[in-house]
């Protein structure tokens, strides 16, 4: 599979266990990968969020450690899954142990795979295949049983370097979308301009 980014390229611990802005920010451009029915599918991080600690009213830590929830509490690079609406979503945890803070990952640009990943979408609609968390979930075939897999060390999912580095884009940041607390915090960033950034059409512009 042409260009496809190797193991050795994916990010570390030390990249995750940073601010969680800082570390949504420089998300943009990098390489989600997954491997699945012996299938490299995945392409470039357009779009992600913010959600700090229990310090962020939107942030499912806000009500403390549960069962559900526990992912987001482990090591800087875990892959904190939760299901909403019979979806899932995927984040990326950030900073140190016990913080609670992680990136949401939006959206790509398809890439690899994606012949695998319209089967698994049941659509042909390029737009319609990564442009949303839950899309993007189905698309990757990530669910539940992903829920605290280590990024950085795990061999079927990671986030890696772009090599050649992605084409610079302007990185625009917004609030995040389908919250009801801190609605006004701009913790949604995303490139401008691109088609498979999800939210309002102004977004696409």
């Amino acid at each position: 599979m042409k260009n496809l980014p190797l193991q050795k390229d994916r990010l570390t611990r030390e990249f995750y266990a940073r601010p969680t802005e800082i570390v949504a920010r420089e998300l943009l451009g990098k390489i989600l990968l997954r491997c699945t029915n012996q299938q490299w599918v995945g392409g470039i991080i357009v779009e992600t969020e913010a959600y700090l600690s229990d310090a962020d009213p939107a942030s499912h830590s806000a009500r403390g450690k549960t069962k559900s929830n526990a992912s987001m509490f482990m090591d800087a690079g875990t892959l904190y899954v939760y299901p909403i609406h019979a979806k899932y979503c995927m984040n990326a945890v950030t900073e140190s142990p016990g913080r609670g803070s992680a990136v949401l990952i939006r959206a790509i640009q398809p890439q690899w795979g994606i012949a695998q990943m319209q089967s698994n979408r049941q659509t042909q609609i390029l737009k319609r295949l990564t442009g949303g968390p839950a899309m993007l979930c189905q698309a990757l075939a990530v669910d539940r049983g992903d829920d605290g897999i280590d990024l950085t060390s795990d061999r079927n999912i990671f986030i890696a370097h772009a090599n050649p580095p992605s084409p610079a884009a302007e990185i625009h940041a917004a609030p995040r979308i389908g919250i009801r607390k801190a609605i006004h915090e701009r913790l949604r960033f995303f490139y401008r301009g691109n088609p498979f950034v999800s939210g309002p059409k102004r977004d696409h512009q």
